[in-house]
């Protein structure tokens, strides 16, 4: 296990090719985001994705969500992609947005019992998203123990998940340690499933036939 200072531009330039091997090798890295700290390996190592449920202390009964370094990545990963998601996308991302989709019957990833759909989103974080192009789509979970308060930061991260993860990436306190927004666009409307970062009425302003069902 290593703590890579990333806001020292020569521990960031090794700390991100350290952690690119390490996932590419399967293991669990530690990286800020734009919200909270996360947890993340490769999307399509299903060993690798059943070691951080294993790591976070939880099942497969609530889907894995997706982090990409790119909006064209949603297009490969869409069964179909709604109109609503590409201007969503458009105008949260990168951000503090998730989309449900309907993933691409193609693609074989073991992120839990997902019905055939994938929450992805584009953090706004310069770190994350160098790890990200570089791998591919990640999957992602708050970088804490299941029922613990969410990290903030690289020590938090640290104090909770010890060695599970191989690589720390340190950015400092997380920017709005808040959740992000989660619409799901895979029903007749949009829906708001988990209101955070990105405000109802912001999203309502892009997808107007928005349904709240969490109104916090």
């Amino acid at each position: 296990m290593r703590v890579y200072d990333c806001r020292l531009p020569a521990e960031r330039d090794q700390g991100i090719a350290a952690a690119v091997s390490a996932v590419r090798r399967g293991e669990l890295i530690v990286m800020p985001t734009d919200t909270l700290y996360g947890l993340g390996c490769d999307a399509f190592k299903k060993n690798a994705v059943a070691s951080m449920l294993r790591a976070k202390g939880r099942g497969r009964e609530t889907a894995v969500p997706v982090m990409v370094g790119s909006r064209k990545t949603l297009d490969g990963l869409a069964h179909r992609m709604p109109k609503a998601a590409r201007d969503l996308a458009d105008a949260f991302w990168p951000g503090a947005l998730s989309i449900i989709i309907r993933h691409a019957k193609t693609l074989d990833w073991g992120l839990g019992e997902t019905d055939g759909t994938v929450a992805v989103r584009m953090p706004l974080q310069p770190v994350a998203l160098e790890v990200l192009r570089e791998i591919g789509p990640m999957a992602v979970l708050t970088a804490s123990k299941a029922g613990s308060a969410p990290a903030a930061t690289a020590a938090d991260a640290k104090a909770q998940l010890g060695y599970a993860a191989r690589i720390y990436l340190d950015g400092g306190t997380a920017a709005d340690a808040v959740p992000s927004t989660i619409v799901d666009l895979t029903g007749e409307a949009p829906r708001v499933v988990r209101a955070g970062a990105v405000s109802v009425e912001q999203v309502r302003d892009v997808v107007p036939d928005l349904v709240a069902d969490d109104p916090a």
